[in-house]
């Protein structure tokens, strides 16, 4: 896959975790339930205890997050910016993984829209991985001498190439 594509679905993913993650901190200020397909599991977890951490909603964790990764995006590319992406990613998705973990084993429900986080979460850790694996491809010199810059001469022009004609 183009590292092209792989940046765009990167940007997309992250765009779309922005959007979902500002819904659910929304209706957690509003005191509004999510709209849930499954029942009521959604409802279920977004008022259980684990819904926030230290006070603070982790849908409110979950847009930091996604904002902060959005932002690193934004800084020109090189290999300290694939390795934040990497980080950061790799921390969304350990916390996306314990969250899942609390929804399977202590809420025993799962809402759809933090799976769908954890799902986002998941690829764009795999899409960071693969970038900061692949790095910065260096370009090729060229194989026609004739397109090589020209030297420079010992009174600092530069020499004229010689034409191949």
């Amino acid at each position: 896959m183009s590292t092209k594509i792989l940046k765009r679905s990167f940007l997309a993913l992250t765009v779309l975790g922005v959007a979902l993650t500002i819904y659910l901190t929304y209706i957690h200020y509003k005191g509004l339930n999510p709209i849930c397909s499954l029942g009521q599991a959604c409802i279920k977890v977004q008022t259980s205890q684990w819904s926030e951490l230290g006070g603070i909603p982790v849908a409110l964790l979950g847009l930091i997050g996604y904002i902060g990764i959005l932002a690193v995006q934004l800084i020109p590319e090189r290999e300290e910016t694939r390795l934040a992406l990497l980080g950061m990613t790799l921390i969304g998705f350990l916390f996306s993984g314990y969250l899942t973990y609390r929804e399977i084993f202590s809420i025993k429900a799962i809402c759809e829209e933090c799976a769908t986080s954890a799902v986002f979460m998941t690829i764009l850790l795999i899409i960071s991985a693969v970038r900061y694996v692949r790095g910065d491809p260096m370009p090729s010199p060229p194989s026609d001498p004739s397109l090589a810059a020209p030297a420079a001469s010992p009174n600092g022009k530069r020499a004229p190439v010689a034409s191949g004609s």
